[in-house]
């Protein structure tokens, strides 16, 4: 008999993560306990002992916890689009494997926003950090680089380099997949025709490990990308019949 779907499947990415898999998961559990929910872990081909402790998890939490691995290591994007054909929920909770992004904020706005009936056309919740536990460099890089793509996107955010999403399912099955766009989740998702919330939300100091970003590197694919974002953002929305089920017609 196959088990009836979930309302809410939290996605992980996880990338050498080790010491931060089962303090999340357990937290995740801890938090989110009353509510009917999955947690699809994707583990983009970690060095570490990540790979184990997600061994450990699934086996902890057999009922909850589902683990991809990837055969090689593909990024973060490539993580989410492969933990997103497995979850099964009506809303999807992206969350970083760090620590950083706090599950009270997922169950504070699933109660206070989408158990009490979330409006048809909401596509995502976009978090905005409260306050940045970041080097000042690093803030001012994120202040610049969020103040030009939204100038540029009009996409109604203003912290997209926050892990923490809560995206309607149906919503992100609507989007295009390229490498980096989830650095773009509420600009795609407006584009699809969904509408885009911004909520305030906490942002910890890491757990364990080091970040995968560098300054470099983000630039260069950071400037990239957006050009891309703004030819595909000029390029028209999807269509909407009129016969479908669909709150965007």
């Amino acid at each position: 008999m196959t088990p009836s779907a979930p309302a809410l499947s939290v996605l992980i990415p996880f990338y050498n993560e080790a010491g931060n898999v089962l303090p999340l998961l357990e937290e995740v559990h801890e938090v989110l306990e009353g509510l009917k929910f999955e947690v699809v872990a994707v583990n983009d081909a970690s060095e570490d002992t990540t790979g184990t402790e997600l061994t450990e998890a699934a086996a902890r939490w057999p009922d909850t916890v589902t683990v991809l691995t990837h055969v090689e290591r593909r990024g973060k994007s490539a993580a989410l689009f492969t933990g997103l054909k497995s979850v099964r929920g009506t809303w999807t909770q992206l969350l970083d494997g760090d620590g950083q992004n706090d599950v009270n904020d997922t169950r504070r706005l699933w109660d206070g926003v989408i158990a009490p009936g979330a409006p048809p056309r909401l596509g995502i919740i976009a978090g905005k950090r409260n306050s940045r536990n970041d080097s000042g460099f690093k803030w001012l890089q994120s202040r610049v680089a969020n103040g030009v793509r939204r100038f540029v996107l009009r996409d109604d955010a203003t912290d997209t380099g926050c892990g923490w999403k809560l995206i309607r399912t149906r919503a992100f099955q609507d989007l295009p997949y390229f490498a980096s766009m989830h650095r773009f989740l509420p600009a795609l998702i407006k584009r699809a025709g969904w509408e885009v919330r911004e909520e305030r939300v906490n942002d910890r100091e890491r757990w364990h490990g080091s970040s995968k970003y560098g300054f470099l590197g983000r630039l260069g694919a950071g400037l990239f990308d957006l050009i891309g974002m703004f030819w595909l953002t000029r390029r028209g929305g999807y269509g909407v019949a009129k016969e479908w089920d669909d709150p965007r017609a």
